[in-house]
């Protein structure tokens, strides 16, 4: 699935992403909103890994 798709599904990605990533909440999720880059900088700041880890796992 590509980003514009998550976008206009945003409703439901988000339960995938939350399943997926455990540690992000409602409110991480809606200042995510759909965009690639802020989940990638959440991760970053979650999970504690690089920018080009949070990027291969939001690409898989």
């Amino acid at each position: 699935m590509n980003w514009e798709q998550i976008r206009g599904n945003w409703e439901q990605a988000k339960g995938e992403l939350k399943v997926k990533w455990g540690k992000l909440t409602d409110d991480d999720l809606a200042t995510i909103n759909g965009e690639r880059d802020k989940l990638v900088g959440r991760l970053q700041e979650l999970y504690g890994i690089t920018k080009d880890e949070a990027e291969k796992q939001v690409d898989q």
